[in-house]
C-alpha cells in the first residue's frame, strides 16, 4: 500500500533539466499511522484507516477508537488495502519521484453563483433592449410538467470533493517531510490532502476481477 495524508501548503515553480517551468503543489506531510484494519471477516471488507497525527484534543470516542495506537487525531482516511498492521507508520519513502498518484481534496467554496459562471453558458445580447444577458433561459418541458433534476441552473458553486488522478511526483524532501507534485490540487491552503498511489488501485481492480490490463 502506498498512502498518506498531507497539508496543503501552496504552488511554486521548479525547473527540470532542460529548463522547462514546471508548476508544482508542495504538501507537508506529518506522521501518519495505521488506526483501524478491517478484515473480510469481521467486517466483510479489506481495509485500512490511516490517522494523521495531529496536537489537538480529541472528544472520548475519538480517545477510545485511538487508544490502542496512543496517538491524537481528528482527519482519517480509509483505504481498501491489506497487509498492513494496527499502529504502522507511514511516511514519504514508500513513494518515488516520477511515480503517478491520486490526489483528494475538497475544492474551494465559492458561494452561490449563476449560470454563466457555474456552468459556462454562453451570455444573451446586451442591445436592442434585451433583458436576457445572464438569465438561464427555460428551464421546463412540455411532457412532464416540472423541472426535470439534473437540470443546469444556478446554485452552490464549489466546495465539493475532487479527486484527480495520475499526477505525477515531482520530488521528495524526506528530512522537511514535503512532497512536491505536478500541476495544481484543489482547495485552499493549510487544507487536508489524501494521497494514495495509482499502482495500488490498479492491483485491487485486479484483484477483483482477476483480470490483468498487462
Amino acid at each position: 500500500m502506498k498512502a498518506i495524508i498531507g497539508k496543503k501548503i501552496g504552488m511554486t515553480r521548479v525547473f527540470d533539466e532542460k529548463g522547462m517551468v514546471i508548476p508544482v503543489t508542495l504538501i507537508s506531510v506529518g506522521e501518519n499511522v495505521i488506526t483501524q484494519v478491517k478484515t473480510a471477516d469481521t467486517d466483510g471488507y479489506e481495509a485500512a484507516q490511516v490517522g494523521m497525527v495531529e496536537n489537538k484534543k480529541i472528544n472520548k470516542p475519538l480517545s477510545g477508537h485511538l487508544a490502542k495506537t496512543k496517538i491524537k487525531s481528528r482527519t482519517f482516511k480509509e483505504f481498501h488495502f491489506s497487509g498492513l498492521e494496527l499502529g504502522q507508520k507511514l511516511d514519504l519513502t514508500q513513494f518515488e519521484e516520477g511515480e503517478a498518484v491520486f490526489a483528494q481534496n475538497i475544492s474551494k467554496g465559492k458561494g452561490w453563483a449563476g449560470v454563466v459562471k457555474r456552468h459556462h453558458f454562453n451570455t444573451g445580447p446586451r442591445t436592442h433592449g434585451s433583458d436576457n444577458y445572464r438569465r438561464p433561459g427555460s428551464i421546463g418541458a412540455t411532457g412532464p410538467q416540472r423541472v426535470i433534476k439534473g437540470r443546469r441552473m444556478a446554485g452552490q458553486m464549489g466546495f465539493e470533493q475532487v479527486t484527480q488522478k495520475n499526477i505525477k511526483i515531482v520530488s521528495i524532501d524526506i528530512e522537511k517531510n514535503i512532497l512536491m507534485v505536478k500541476g495544481a490540487i484543489p482547495g485552499p491552503n493549510k487544507s487536508t490532502v489524501y494521497i494514495w498511489s495509482n499502482n495500488a488501485i490498479k492491483a485491487k481492480n485486479e484483484e477483483n476481477t482477476g483480470e490483468s490490463n498487462e
